[in-house]
């Protein structure tokens, strides 16, 4: 006995039933939103923003520590977890010798980028979170490699998005 029945009626053979229903209801949306247009929902996109939840996972932010350095240890977790491959990360040794390594190039190609919040879920010290920001205006594909600059320090960050994670407590804890 089979789940699926299939119509074999003799309209259900020509497409211009369906192409004509499909039509109609089209027609009655573009009708009823000239219309009434005080009950469209559009925004008039450069003077009105959308409010997206807190949850919401735009582009990406690098924390930084109460003295103003980068959270990231270069562990380089964030870029194996990345499905898109766009996280390239460079490491050195840091001078101090409390700190194994820090990145000297943390870039992230956005136009590769699903923005899927794996690096974030990755990430062991809190280093990479998905911002409230969704705009990515440029020019030309050149402006979409963002670098430790732009991931940390840009201007709309007002000084950067501290961590919630203490150092001490994470010592403590041998993490």
């Amino acid at each position: 006995m089979s789940l699926v029945q299939k119509n074999t009626s003799e309209a259900s053979k020509w497409y211009l039933p369906g192409i004509l229903g499909g039509l109609t209801i089209t027609g009655k949306h573009m009708l009823k939103n000239l219309f009434n247009r005080k009950q469209m929902i559009t925004l008039n996109y450069p003077e009105e923003k959308y409010e997206y939840s807190p949850r919401f996972k735009g582009n990406h932010v690098l924390t930084v520590k109460k003295d103003g350095s980068l959270r990231c240890t270069a562990c380089m977790l964030c870029a194996t977890n990345c499905p898109a491959e766009c996280i390239t990360i460079l490491a050195a040794e840091h001078e101090d010798p409390t700190v194994e390594k820090y990145p000297i190039k943390y870039e992230i190609d956005i136009l590769r980028c699903v923005f899927c919040g794996f690096c974030e879920e990755a990430c062991p010290v809190d280093a990479v979170r998905m911002g409230p920001e969704w705009q990515t205006p440029a020019i030309n594909g050149g402006n979409f490699q963002y670098g430790i600059e732009y991931l940390a320090y840009r201007p709309q960050l007002k000084g950067g998005i501290l961590t919630v994670v203490d150092d001490e407590e994470r010592h403590k804890s041998g993490i």
